[in-house]
């Protein structure tokens, strides 16, 4: 072993081969294309099926392993000398948003393709198997609730917790959950759980920290933790203009008096914390009325779960204050906390980088993904690499075809060595 990785692991990294992986993202982006250049694909749709059946016929020529499970998680493995160890896991999902882009969860997938492939072309026969999958669902553009493979993977949820889910085309999950199975009717059935040895996910990073920094890799600490609120202010419906300002009791400026408190308490000289009013509703939202009540969104994020409880217990107390004299009702929507992922993780790709000649640098990860889920169940963690400007759920999303490969390098050095552990 070299510079804490072995040679197996250096040599399979450096089979990666950039144009391969960079036909097979161009070649899945044609599924659910948009005249915009961008991808709608959503969770188990007929574009989803016919996504899944690419990646079936690509694992297949490569004499892989391919089965499912309740909840269609697609899996792919290639052998290792002991199939009856616990295996390493690496992917994404393949779903997108309405008007996505080409990498937001497809490259997590085609990476780990890239990265069996390359352990193939090295010679490299791991000591566990490795598994490829595709989770189900983590974008909940069609169906809500997101992540719905991992959570139902991880233990956390039941597949049966998501049957009656009803998508945005009316559809129940459960319908098409058994639509997308049908599809695929000679794959074997995997157990919806069981243990994995790691588990390691590929990602654009969906922000503008790596390429600002010009960095092609990110070992990413932690998924941060949230708080979401819905925060609901009544005042006294008026005429605007009859009624004089002393006597007023108007929701919507309360609601700016309360905004303004939140974003000096969520003030950060570090640029860690992301605090975000998304959602503005005005009742009655008359141009010659005074708002008779005004309901506002929070989405508040830290790394840190001490400074994410902290600050998340001055937010009632604060908006009570200035929205005086209206009333105020905050109800909690999501509540988690953060998840650090391993230093046995962290540190891996660190070092898989640094063997390969990449820079690389520590993040968390601002939004959520399936790794979160992943996590726990087994030692977890993730890879990002840039994307142009931070943009992602668009279909300007964009990834060079360097940087796609440079974390692609990175995951199969990190998986070999964790598959020969």
């Amino acid at each position: 072993m070299k510079s804490g990785i072995s040679s197996e692991a250096h040599r399979a990294g450096l089979k990666v081969d950039q144009d391969r992986l960079w036909n097979s993202l161009l070649d899945m982006a044609q599924i659910g294309a948009r005249d915009d250049g961008g991808v709608c694909r959503h969770a188990l749709s007929s574009e989803d099926i016919e996504a899944r059946a690419l990646l079936i016929g690509w694992a297949k020529q490569r004499g892989y392993q391919v089965s499912v499970d309740a909840a269609a998680n697609l899996w792919v493995r290639r052998s290792g000398k002991n199939d009856d160890l616990e295996p390493v896991v690496a992917g994404s999902h393949m779903d997108s948003q309405p008007a996505g882009g080409k990498f937001d969860g497809a490259y997590g997938v085609l990476a780990a393709f890239e990265a069996l492939v390359a352990m193939d072309d090295a010679g490299v026969n791991t000591r566990r198997p490795v598994d490829l999958v595709a989770w189900t669902n983590e974008e909940g553009g069609r169906f809500d609730r997101g992540c719905t493979g991992s959570s139902v993977w991880s233990g956390a949820m039941a597949v049966a917790d998501y049957l009656d889910d009803v998508g945005i085309d009316g559809v129940r999950l459960g319908d098409a959950l058994l639509s997308t199975l049908a599809a695929t009717p000679d794959l074997p059935m995997r157990p919806d759980t069981w243990t994995a040895h790691a588990y390691v996910e590929p990602h654009i990073e969906q922000g503008p920290v790596l390429e600002a920094k010009s960095i092609p890799i990110a070992a990413v600490t932690s998924i941060q933790g949230v708080r979401w609120m819905n925060v609901m202010i009544r005042g006294k419906g008026s005429h605007a203009g009859t009624t004089p300002f002393a006597v007023r009791k108007d929701a919507f400026q309360a609601a700016v008096r309360s905004i303004d408190a939140l974003n000096r308490l969520m003030d950060d000289p570090d640029d860690v914390t992301r605090f975000t009013v998304g959602r503005v509703v005005l009742d009655p939202n008359s141009p010659n009325t005074v708002p008779d009540s005004a309901m506002f969104t929070i989405d508040f994020r830290h790394p840190d779960k001490q400074v994410l409880e902290d600050k998340a217990a001055q937010i009632e107390p604060l908006i009570r204050q200035a929205a005086s004299p209206c009333t105020v009702e905050i109800v909690p929507t999501t509540t988690m906390d953060p998840t650090p992922f391993p230093e046995q993780i962290v540190g891996g790709i660190e070092r898989a980088a640094e063997r390969l000649g990449l820079q690389s640098i520590r993040l968390p990860s601002g939004a959520f993904h399936d790794a979160l889920y992943a996590a726990m169940a087994c030692p977890s963690g993730m890879i990002f690499i840039p994307c142009r400007d931070g943009l992602s759920h668009h279909p300007d999303e964009w990834a060079e075809p360097a940087d796609c490969a440079a974390g692609a390098r990175v995951l199969t050095a990190t998986l070999v060595d964790l598959a020969n552990s």
